[in-house]
Order: C-alpha cells, then sequence, then structure tokens
C-alpha cells in the first residue's frame, strides 16, 4: 500500500499519515526525514544533499527523488509507505512515478486531506506554544486552564510567528501556485481521493480507512 499524502499546511495530513502508517504497520517518510538519516549516515547522498542545504539553497528535485527512492526500496518498505510533504511539485511527482516504474512498481493512492483556506488560518493562528517547555495549546480545541500561561510550567504561551493569520495566508499562496496542482495529476491518473479535512480527527482518520480498507 503505498500512499502519497496531499493537503495545504496546516491542514493535518502529517497527523493522519503517522495513524496510517501506526494502523497498517508501514513506515511514515518525509523528506526531512530522509535528509536527515541520510546526513547523519554520511551516505554519497546525504553529503550532496548537505552542500546544498548548507549554502541555504533547496536541495535539487533529481536528487530529492533519488533520495525518496532509496528510501522506499528498503526491507521495512516491503508493504508499503506513507509519503508525507513529497513531492510537492509536477516536476518532482513526474520524476518520482518514472523512478518507481523502473522499479516496477506505482503509488496505490494519493489522499488530499481537504481543508478551505479560512478554515486552516483559524485553525493556525488559534496555536499558542510555550516559550520555556514547547508545548502547545489551541485557545478553541486545547485551551490552557489560564488563558495565556502554560499548564505544565507556568511559562508564557505566544502566537509564532509561523502562526500568525499573514503568515499562514503567505504560505497558502505558495501552496496553492505549486502544489494544488498535484491534485489534478493525480486525480487525471485515477488514483486521488478527498476527505474532509474540516471534520475532527479521528472521522478523518475513518473516512480515509474506509477508503484503504480496514
Amino acid at each position: 500500500m503505498k500512499i502519497i499524502m496531499l493537503g495545504a499546511p496546516g491542514a493535518g495530513k502529517g497527523t493522519q499519515a503517522k495513524k496510517i502508517a501506526d494502523n497498517y504497520g508501514i513506515p511514515h517518510i518525509s523528506t526531512g526525514d530522509i535528509f536527515r538519516a541520510n546526513i547523519k549516515n554520511g551516505t554519497e547522498l546525504g553529503r550532496k544533499a548537505k552542500e546544498y542545504m548548507d549554502q541555504g539553497l533547496l536541495v535539487p528535485d533529481e536528487l530529492v527523488v533519488d533520495l525518496v527512492v532509496d528510501r522506499v526500496q528498503k526491507d521495512d518498505c516491503a508493504k508499503g509507505y506513507v509519503l508525507d510533504g513529497f513531492p510537492r511539485t509536477i516536476p518532482q511527482a513526474e520524476a518520482l512515478d518514472a523512478a518507481l516504474t523502473t522499479l516496477g512498481t506505482a503509488v496505490d493512492y494519493a489522499i488530499d486531506v481537504d481543508v478551505p483556506d479560512e478554515n486552516i488560518v483559524r485553525r493556525m493562528s488559534g496555536r499558542r506554544a510555550c516559550v520555556s517547555c514547547g508545548a502547545t495549546y489551541h485557545i478553541e480545541h486545547i485551551p490552557p486552564v489560564q488563558e495565556g500561561i502554560c499548564d505544565r510550567c507556568g511559562s508564557t504561551l505566544i502566537l509564532r510567528d509561523d502562526d500568525k493569520p499573514e503568515t499562514v495566508t503567505r504560505r497558502l499562496e505558495v501552496y496553492h501556485a505549486q502544489t494544488q496542482p498535484l491534485i489534478d495529476y493525480y486525480s487525471g491518473k485515477g488514483i486521488l481521493r478527498a476527505v474532509d479535512g474540516t471534520k475532527d480527527m479521528e472521522a478523518v482518520f475513518h473516512e480515509i480507512t474506509s477508503i484503504l480498507g480496514a
């Protein structure tokens, strides 16, 4: 069962990817994890990626695809995997498909966790983080006992720059320009499945498992 997770920043696709991985006993794979593992292990691909990252440059698509394809050939991916955060663009998707085809395999499902922009802005701008211990809250869904104060250590809670409405809006603009075309791409291949990401986490997961099978 080879799955790609799609969805805007803050849609909850990472949370669902972890739940899918745990439920089906397959690895949850993110490009960040792949980069860190290869750099830590000093692989040739890791050294190449580090050269770009040390210069503050984006790792080229060709190298990212090589890293992903290398990862999905590991023994723990024999039953499948969940790709989270990759591909992000049509060229990456096409390169991934081509590489998988040479291995005699293909992606089974692309799952789009669909959430309207206004919901995401409200969801992310409601987040609060502790300046000391890093605990996270949400003013609507997981509020602290005392407003603005961390339950765990008593320090101040802040709205991080990444979660400010103007920052979230800019990230969504980038997503719609670069990543949303993937929805049309995978729809054209007949493997796209959309789920309603505005529901609570367990309801979304139930919808996903209904698609994938128990």
